[in-house]
């Protein structure tokens, strides 16, 4: 884990591919342009968010099929899928397909639970099973049966000129080993009990614990995780903070980013809602500055590869200096080396 003078294994970054409504093509273009331009900085990973019924990624497979047709190296995650919104059968033959055409890059991120403002559109989604759809914890187990090949068919065989296979179709070997999961304290045991390696976020929930400081929750959550995986040392973790870096920032874009992150400062001071959700401090400053807090910071130090945040609401230039500083300064300055092919 990444403790001060042992260096960050993984360097990505999380975003939401957003876009205007009037002309969505050209939001999704510029996803992929980020995707191409984070390889070529040598970034280790991008993953998207899945946004449904909003201006940004409801799609990400869909992206991460086009990604992998403009790049050969960097891997390819999702932060996260909701699976109260899909068919884990169907889920994992689109995943296969795509990380058999990425040469294995593929790193599906889940979730589960009801789906965020699911009674605005469930008659739309399921017509008539809404009501007795299972949310729980079971539908990514579902997923992970079909991804490691196990039967989900009763027959195998010929039927005329037709062959039919008991497992889903195409099979991507090691696929299933490359699911993340992640969530509060019983999530975290959970996704080490099955073997899944673990996503942290800018949000915990202050379940079992007796602190109400961010870095303190979430350190507590990854040890919990690994004091649960069968190998721990091997178990991936990533964490997901905002964290915007100035350095090569023009005046206009330091004041954006600190107004950015000073409008949402208040939120991060107490447990929100019935589920007592903690919210991170976006960090802005310098990549000097930036990594001195990492490296003291409790949920950094428990792990072993960071999918930094993207604001939602920036503009193209805005990604770009910040995934150029993150690449060229903040990671260095975590220990961490680009890859290049």
């Amino acid at each position: 884990m990444p403790v001060a003078g042992q260096p960050l294994r993984k360097l990505g970054f999380l975003t939401i591919g957003r876009f205007d409504g009037d002309d969505p093509r050209e939001g999704h273009l510029e996803t992929i342009r980020t995707i191409e331009r984070a390889e070529q900085l040598g970034f280790d990973s991008v993953w998207l968010r899945c946004r449904h019924l909003q201006y940004g990624i409801s799609s990400p497979v869909a992206i991460m099929a086009a990604a992998a047709m403009r790049t050969s190296r960097i891997e390819l995650g999702t932060a996260v899928i909701p699976l109260g919104l899909e068919n884990p059968m169907r889920l994992a033959e689109d995943l296969a397909t795509v990380d058999l055409l990425s040469d294995g890059r593929v790193n599906p991120g889940v979730s589960v639970g009801t789906p965020m403002r699911y009674d605005d559109y469930k008659h739309t989604l399921y017509p008539d099973t809404h009501d007795v759809e299972d949310f729980s914890k079971e539908r990514v187990l579902r997923l992970m049966r079909c991804l490691r090949g196990e039967p989900a068919s009763d027959f195998e065989g010929t039927v005329g000129i037709e062959n039919f296979s008991r497992r889903v179709q195409p099979h991507a070997p090691g696929l299933a080993d490359r699911v993340w999961y992640g969530g509060g304290l019983s999530s975290a045991i959970w996704a080490g009990e099955q073997g899944l390696n673990y996503l942290t976020s800018s949000v915990v929930t202050t379940e079992g614990s007796d602190s109400t400081d961010f870095a303190t929750i979430q350190g507590e959550q990854i040890a919990a995780y690994r004091a649960h995986h069968p190998a721990p040392q091997r178990a991936r973790v990533s964490q997901g903070l905002v964290v915007i870096p100035t350095d090569s920032a023009t005046p206009d874009q330091v004041r954006k980013y600190r107004e950015y992150a000073d409008t949402r400062l208040p939120r991060t001071r107490e447990p929100q809602g019935p589920r007592r959700m903690l919210f991170a401090p976006d960090l802005v400053g310098t990549s000097d500055e930036l990594a001195e807090t990492l490296w003291s910071h409790a949920g950094f130090q428990g792990a072993d590869e960071v999918a930094f945040a993207l604001p939602f609401s920036f503009d193209e230039a805005d990604y770009a200096q910040i995934i150029e500083d993150l690449a060229t300064r903040l990671g260095p300055a975590l220990g961490w080396s680009p890859r290049h092919r």
